[in-house]
Parts: C-alpha cells; sequence; structure tokens
C-alpha cells in the first residue's frame, strides 16, 4: 500500500520541511517529490503537509505518518539486507556533534548496531568544527554535525533555527554586557553568537566557556548566561529567550552528513548507517524536551 519510495520522500521533507531540500537530499526533481507526496496522501486519504509559497509543516495526520515511514523503512531494509546474504563487517569511525548528546540518537545507534552486529563502530563525540577538520584529516569516516547555511558541503539532514536560550527566569539587562555560554573555538554557534552580536553593536562578556553541552547547559540552567542553539534540541531545563530580551537574531543552521574517503567496508557501513539516521533523523528533534518549529523556504 505504501511505496518505500514514497515513504523515503515523505521523511526527507517532514525532516528538511522543504520540497527543494528535499529534492537535493535524494538528487530528484522537485517535481517528483511533489509527486510522491501527492501519491502517498492519495493512498492514505489524508493531507500530510499544510503548505503554500512560504513555508511547509507536517499536519497532525502527517506527525503520526512520521512513526509508520520509520518502522516500514527500517522493516523493508532490514528484510533487503537478510535476503541479500551479506553482512556488513569492517570498522566505522563515526563522529556525531555535541549537539546530540541529550537526544535520541543512542537509539539510532543501537539500530544499527542490532541490525550489523559485525560492523566495529568507533564514536566520537567533538564539536562540529573539530569533526570536519578530523574527517579532512581522514581520520573519521562519517560525521553528522553542524555546518552554516549556504555553505555546500555535505549532505543535508535538516535546518533549524538558532534561538538564544537560557534558564526560565533570566533577564537580559539591555544596559550590560550579554553573559554567554558558549564552546571553545572551533564552535559555529560560537562564531555565530559573537558575529550577530558585533554586527548589531551588543557588548557581551563570556561567562561560561565548556567543550561540554552537559557543561554548558549546567552554566545556563545556573542563570550565568545565554547560549547559541538550535531551536529544535533545546535541553531539558532552558526555554528561548522570548523577542523582548532585545536580542538579535541568529539565523539558521544546518545539520549534514559528511562522508570521507570511500573505500571498502568502511564506505559500506558508512552508507548504511546515512541511511538509519536519514530514516530517524526525525527523531534526534522531535525526541527532545523540547521541538521547535523548523522552517521551510517552499512549498510543492
Amino acid at each position: 500500500m505504501y511505496e518505500p519510495a514514497q515513504l523515503r520522500t515523505f521523511l526527507a521533507v517532514a525532516q528538511t520541511l522543504s520540497f527543494t531540500r528535499a529534492a537535493d537530499r535524494l538528487g530528484v526533481r522537485q517535481s517528483t517529490v511533489s509527486q510522491h507526496v501527492r501519491r502517498l496522501e492519495d493512498a492514505t486519504a489524508r493531507q500530510l503537509f499544510s503548505r503554500d509559497t512560504h513555508r511547509v509543516e507536517l499536519t497532525r495526520d502527517g506527525e503520526a505518518m512520521l512513526g509508520f515511514a520509520r518502522t516500514i523503512l527500517e522493516a523493508h531494509e532490514r528484510a533487503a539486507a537478510f535476503f541479500a546474504g551479506t553482512r556488513l563487517r569492517g570498522r566505522l569511525r563515526f563522529g556525531a556533534s555535541e549537539d546530540f548528546v541529550l537526544t535520541r540518537l543512542p537509539e539510532i545507534l543501537e539500530s544499527f548496531r542490532r541490525d550489523h552486529p559485525e560492523v566495529d563502530l568507533e564514536l566520537t563525540v567533538e564539536l562540529s568544527g573539530t569533526l570536519h577538520r578530523r574527517l579532512a584529516a581522514d581520520r573519521l569516516d562519517l560525521v553528522l554535525a553542524k555546518r552554516r547555511v549556504g555553505d555546500a558541503h555535505g549532505e543535508l539532514v535538516w535546518r533549524d533555527a538558532l534561538a538564544w536560550i537560557g534558564a526560565p527566569r533570566l533577564r537580559i539587562d539591555p544596559d550590560r554586557p550579554v553573559p554567554l555560554v558558549l564552546f571553545p573555538p572551533p564552535g559555529i554557534t560560537r562564531a555565530r553568537a559573537l558575529e550577530v552580536l558585533e554586527e548589531h553593536g551588543r557588548s557581551w562578556r563570556i561567562a561560561c566557556t565548556s567543550a561540554s553541552l552537559s557543561g554548558l547547559v549546567a552554566a545556563a540552567r545556573a542563570g550565568l548566561g545565554v547560549m547559541a542553539h538550535s531551536r529544535g534540541l533545546v535541553p531539558p531545563g532552558l526555554v528561548p529567550l522570548p523577542p523582548r530580551s532585545g536580542l538579535p537574531d541568529l539565523g539558521d543552521v544546518d545539520f549534514v552528513l559528511l562522508h570521507g574517503r570511500r573505500r571498502g567496508r568502511s564506505q559500506e557501513a558508512a552508507d548504511a548507517l546515512a541511511a538509519t539516521i536519514l530514516t530517524g533523523a526525525d527523531r534526534l528533534i522531535r525526541g527532545g524536551a523540547a521541538s521547535g518549529t523548523i522552517v521551510g523556504g517552499d512549498g510543492a
């Protein structure tokens, strides 16, 4: 009843909330994406997306379809691997940015390990900038990390708005420097936060620096300052600051998959893990304590 190709397209649109970016990810025309979504909506007799020329959003039925689509595709891929008679083996060096420490990424990795028990998975958790460097130095095979909007490298998983977040009762004094809770260089959100404040002439001071997301969250919960963070991955105990805080808009950030040098079994394992992450990527966003609204840039 539900074609795997249509379900993959549905997930791509649901995760990027953009027909154009979904087409880029899948390597197909935008008209093909629209056709797949239309056929899936015909098959379900439900509208899965509400869309116009400016934004794409999941409907309530679309939200329900997310879980069904993942389950069907995961079962389809397991069956295909079983009957193909091949088992992935070898060493896979995977890097994930600190952003995913408090998400459901462990569940996705557990699913991959269950399906491919003979792959030796080595996980590195670091800042996105550091992961990019390690990948370029051939020290990693696959990376899930942030990139600046406008950069072309990597396979887009989703785009999210950056937000200033802090403790629920935190108030920013407009007459005093903005207290910042930051990753150290080469943190991408750090660089963006400082750029935006400088562009708007806002003074700032660093209240806490830590390479650990848990350390930053502890400082922010204590009210030491504000963090620049993905709106869809807001950690428990923190909230986006309201517009009345007077802080400038941070723009968007991309989360991407990047492959290292492709060779042999490492390439096959990296491709399989990338497919698993893409199938369950919406869980990373919606599985957190606070879900953000990711705004797409086009309709069907």
